[in-house]
């Protein structure tokens, strides 16, 4: 049984906390919500914690998902952070997807206190997490992961270590990146179809059978085709990961154009009010334009 932390407990974050608990392993938490380290704690015997440095304390490897670049700064090295807690050894595993210059630099003030940072974002939404079946890109110290990627699999299935600080980071962007301009293209052209009078159920099993065929496309259009928005992982959070690559190629002094306009298609969906609804919820801006809903039979 090992020692282990968990920060932030939202959709992926409980679930992947709870995997690790059921393993047997002893589990430290801490979540913004209080409620919800307690009600792991009740759940699955974890420890819940007032403070992220209690999960420094008490934890020899600590995993964190949490939703942006400046939760991760706080509570990874603020005030009350891990840092301010953890002992010499201990390895962090941020499973957030965040800035990858700001990773490279908490990664920094690990290692000068003789810690081991790991950026490790995954992707698999909701139900990867509740099922154990992530897939994780990792950066850092590989002899690092590979001490802790017996942890690793308790959550995921899928693991690929992409190099030296970040480099997990910049994997996970470029793969959220052509993600989201996919679910775009889906959003312009079912509306565009249904528009025209084709039944959206016959252009999927036409896009399914094609050299169109998308996973994100088989995998959402069912639910748009019931209006069925609910959250696996949401319009806002995937506008900020298209935010981070726009941010990754400025550095890179790199143009996205395309990226750019679906980043406004995002930024357009939450001023109507869809940020919490699910990522396929992003069609609703092209719908009203064309004055039609993409429903299936």
């Amino acid at each position: 049984m090992a020692k282990l932390g968990f920060l932030g407990l939202g959709l992926m974050g409980y679930p992947m906390a709870r995997n690790l608990a059921r393993a047997g392993h002893e589990v430290a938490v801490w979540s913004h919500t209080t409620k919800k380290a307690k009600q792991l704690a009740e759940e699955e015997k974890a420890i819940a914690c007032d403070f992220p440095k209690q999960v420094g304390e008490k934890a020899e490897c600590i995993f964190v998902c949490v939703g942006d670049t400046s939760m991760a700064e706080e509570v990874l090295v603020g005030a009350n952070g891990v840092i301010a807690g953890a002992k010499s050894g201990t390895v962090v595993a941020d499973c957030s997807t965040i800035a990858p210059a700001a990773s490279r630099a908490i990664g920094q003030k690990f290692a000068g206190k003789g810690m081991h940072y790991l950026d490790a974002p995954c992707t698999g939404s909701t139900p990867g997490a509740t099922g154990g079946t992530l897939t994780f890109m990792v950066g850092g110290d590989e002899k690092v992961f590979q001490k802790v990627k017996p942890f690793f699999e308790i959550m995921g299935k899928q693991f690929y270590f992409c190099g030296s600080s970040g480099m997990g980071l910049h994997a996970k962007l470029t793969q959220n990146l052509i993600l989201a301009n996919i679910l775009e293209a889906f959003n312009e052209g079912f509306t565009l179809s249904t528009k025209a009078g084709v039944d959206p159920t016959l252009m999927l099993e036409i896009i399914n059978n094609s050299a169109a065929k998308s996973g994100v496309i088989a995998y959402k259009a069912p639910f748009v085709f019931k209006r069925d928005f609910t959250t696996n992982f949401s319009t806002k959070w995937m506008h900020k990961d298209i935010g981070l690559a726009l941010e990754s190629a400025d550095e890179l002094d790199m143009p996205l154009p395309v990226t750019g306009v679906t980043e406004q298609m995002f930024r357009a969906a939450i001023a109507e009010g869809y940020g919490e609804d699910d990522m396929c919820s992003t069609i609703k801006v092209v719908e009203r334009w064309a004055k039609v809903e993409v429903r299936g039979k």
